[in-house]
Formats: C-alpha cells, structure tokens, sequence
C-alpha cells in the first residue's frame, strides 16, 4: 500500500487567546486527500484550531510548530497560507456591501494562482461551477454575503473552495444553522469539490453527528478543553452521537 504524502503536521501547539490558554498540546497531522473530522462540546478549542491554522492574528502561539507540506508555516500571516493552499471557510462570513460576487471571486483565484485571471476566464470558470453546484446564476452578481441566508453564505463558501482548489480546507461548523435540506446542498457540494480533487485534505469541525451522515470522514478527533482525548475513525462519531462527552470530560 503507497503511503500518502503528508500536508499538515501540527507539533504540541500551545495557544492563547486574551490571555487565556486554549489549546494545550495539541498535535495532528493529515496526509493528501485524507478527511479528518474535529468534534467537541462548545469552548473546547475547535474554532481556535482553525483559526490558528489560518493565522489569525488574534491568537497568540505561545510554543508548538505548524508544517504544510513539510514548509513550517508557524509565523507566516494569513494571505501568505491562502497563497500555499489552506483555506478557512468561516463560521460566520463577513458581508461587504458593493462588492460583487464575481468580482470578489476573481480576485480570490488571482491572489491563489499569483497570476492575473482574466474577466472572461473567471466568469467561465465560475459559470461552470455554478452549473454543477446547481446555484442561481444570478447568485454572482449580488454583493458579498449582503442579504444572503445561511444556507447561501455555505454554498458560497464551497464555491469559493471549487474555484481556489486548496490543499486544504479547514470547515468551521459549516452546519451551524442549516436545515436539512441546505445542509445536503453543502455536504453534495463539498463531495462534488473531492471528487474532482482527491488530493484535497479537509479538517471538518463540527458539534453534530448529521454532517457525517453525508460527508464520510476518514479520521476523527475528539477536542475538550484544550486537548485531543481521542481518536479514531467513523465509529468514533457514531458513539459521540449515541453517548455524548461524558466518557471523556474526566479525561483532562
């Protein structure tokens, strides 16, 4: 069996936010086109995680190292990660009023490729994957997250990961607040997005068991207070569901 080449490497990452210690040591890693799902209650450092991945300058590494494909990426700012291939679809995106769509789109994919991305180039591109993801063409003319619901700020977010083709995506509770319905869209999205690029590594964190009903992830960590208490595979979502935390709050 060929080993996959690794992608993430996370070393004993110590991490502060307002002085306060959110992760305590936490180490992971995720090899080429591998899912990893990243559960726990609320306030146990999973959106932090994300956050750190991305380099959100709000959180302090007090030790620890972060590796994306064996570069160590530990002190490099945000846009600098996005350029590499790492990319944060937000818990709550941002809305910015005047900026279109397609415009914001354009952009995205130049900064990614550090190359110029013509008009004509990106609306076929964008066209194409509005098509496959079955959204409203009219969808890239409104402005950014202006006015949209939840479920459309999601599906826009999986646009932007067909568009950027990442290396890896990092899914912040990319469920929060979605009915089934909506939550299906994303989750067949996100799937369509893999199945093109296979090599895609993902970090999907989320409270819920549902998502994982229609995104199968290969490999799950479970996160309280800081620390990473376990891990396993499927299984590992199905007993959190049934059970809850409990079994392992006693554990930090």
């Amino acid at each position: 069996m060929k080993l996959r080449e690794n992608l993430l490497t996370i070393e004993d990452l110590y991490v502060k936010a307002q002085d306060n210690l959110i992760l305590k040591g936490v180490s992971l890693e995720i090899n080429l086109g591998e899912i990893h799902a990243l559960m726990g209650p609320n306030g146990s450092g999973k959106s932090t995680f994300a956050n750190v991945i991305m380099g959100n300058p709000g959180y302090s590494i007090e030790s620890g190292k972060i590796f994306f494909h064996g570069e160590e990426i530990t002190n490099l700012p945000p846009d600098e990660r996005a350029k590499r291939g790492v990319f944060l679809a937000f818990q709550h995106p941002e809305s910015i009023e005047g900026v279109k769509v397609h415009q914001f789109l354009r952009m995205a994919m130049q900064s990614r490729r550090n190359k110029d991305v013509s008009v004509l180039e990106a609306r076929i591109e964008l066209n194409d994957w509005m098509k496959k993801l079955k959204m409203d063409p009219d969808f890239q003319k409104r402005s950014l997250n202006d006015g949209f619901s939840g479920g459309e700020k999601k599906k826009h977010e999986i646009l932007q990961l067909a568009l950027l083709s990442p290396a890896l995506a990092l899914l912040d509770e990319t469920d929060s607040g979605l009915d089934i319905d909506a939550l299906k869209v994303v989750a067949d999205g996100f799937n369509l997005v893999k199945k093109e690029n296979t090599d895609l590594g993902a970090l999907i964190i989320t409270h819920y068991q549902r998502l994982f009903d229609l995104i199968t992830p290969d490999i799950v960590h479970l996160i309280i207070d800081g620390h990473i208490v376990e891990k396993g595979g499927p299984e590992l979502v199905n007993e959190i569901d049934k059970n809850g935390y409990d079994k392992w709050l006693t554990r930090v």
